[in-house]
């Protein structure tokens, strides 16, 4: 095993800090997004782009639901590069209409690309949100108003905790947008804040019930040559950054797809053993996660759900089950689900004697 500066312990540290982070971060979050959001022009907002690149991207995906059902806008998650050569028409003013929102995300706030999105939809009259881990960053100069969300104490791994705070702040942001926007009272708003924090307890219940049973499936997988991670929605986020986790820690070549996309081409690859690994919350795509694992574990392939604990459906269709502990409503599901990846990833990578992020494989 070569050398490198990332650890295993530390990413296992990492999911295990994950309740912990929410209980102290929630809070002074919603604190600096009703601040934030108490500046001109945020009661007309009308269309929320979210960009980013690798985890910040997938974080963007995941809340794109949370923005159009309880912000009541269009959104619209562009990986950073997309949205600046392919988001607007930059060339015929305005490429921004009114009422634009441009929410930039990046842990190190240092990401090159997304910084220039932020500045370039400044220019162009857009109101813009760097949301981070790290203050006074080249992210929070580009953009109008910052949201810094910074895990205390996090060592150097592939993006865990930090996920879970892009996910935190954009949940607060959609909560906060729906409330300056008139679409419900203060105190509904509260009971939204609660619901995130209540998952605290969720997310420590799913880490403790899905360690062992991480540890045990990468025993299992951990030799195969590719695996998929499968999921729609937010679900679909969930699954990219799960994929995510897999290639930086174990050098294993994962990829995340679409429920109905997997069904229509990566159904056909080889081999026919492949882990496939299917994200189902409950909500509008649980039904379609039940029939695409049905139809995954009809022909071969290692079915694995990620699913609420007792969910009979889903533990009938698969081989094995992550267990979920805790019920959420979809649009918060991405903070919650996402917690099995780093364990998984954490212990295929033991199991294969590698390192996050190492460069030289064998």
């Amino acid at each position: 095993m070569e050398n490198s500066p990332y650890t295993l312990q530390e990413m296992l540290a990492q999911v295990g800090a994950l309740a912990a982070d929410v209980r102290a971060l929630a809070g002074p979050a919603a604190e600096q997004v009703e601040a934030l959001l108490g500046a001109p022009g945020w009661a007309q907002a009308s269309q929320v782009y979210l960009t980013g690149d690798g985890d910040s991207f997938h974080a963007a995906l995941a809340a794109e639901l949370a923005f159009e059902s309880l912000a009541g806008v269009t959104c619209e998650p562009l990986s950073a590069l997309r949205f600046l050569r392919y988001g607007a028409s930059w060339e015929r003013p305005p490429a921004l209409a009114p009422g634009s929102v441009v929410i930039g995300i990046s842990a190190s706030g240092r990401t090159e690309r997304v910084v220039q999105a932020l500045e370039r939809a400044r220019e162009h009259g857009a109101l813009t949100v760097a949301l981070t881990a790290t203050p006074h960053s080249a992210l929070t100069r580009a953009a109008g108003q910052a949201l810094v969300l910074t895990p205390a104490g996090a060592g150097r791994s592939p993006g865990i905790r930090t996920y879970q705070a892009s996910l935190l702040g954009l949940a607060l942001l959609a909560i906060g947008l729906g409330r300056r926007r008139g679409r419900y009272p203060a105190a509904h708003a509260d009971l939204l804040h609660a619901e995130i924090r209540a998952l605290a307890d969720a997310i420590e219940a799913t880490a403790a019930a899905v360690k062992d049973p991480c540890a045990e499936l990468a025993a299992r997988i951990a030799h195969t040559p590719v695996m998929i991670m499968l999921g729609s929605g937010p679900g679909f986020g969930t699954a990219c950054f799960a994929a995510a986790k897999l290639v930086e820690a174990a050098g294993v070549l994962a990829v995340g797809q679409d429920l109905e996309e997997w069904e229509q081409v990566e159904a056909l690859a080889y081999p026919r053993d492949m882990p496939t690994v299917v994200i189902a919350p409950p909500g509008r795509c649980h039904d379609r996660a039940h029939a695409v694992a049905t139809a995954a574990r009809s022909f071969g392939r290692r079915v694995i759900a990620v699913a609420e604990a007792g969910d009979q459906e889903l533990a009938e269709a698969a081989e094995v089950v992550l267990p979920v502990c805790g019920r959420v409503r979809e649009e918060w599901s991405p903070l919650l689900f996402h917690v099995f990846a780093g364990y998984l990833a954490c212990f295929v990578a033991g199991r294969l004697g590698r390192l996050p992020f190492a460069t030289n494989r064998r």
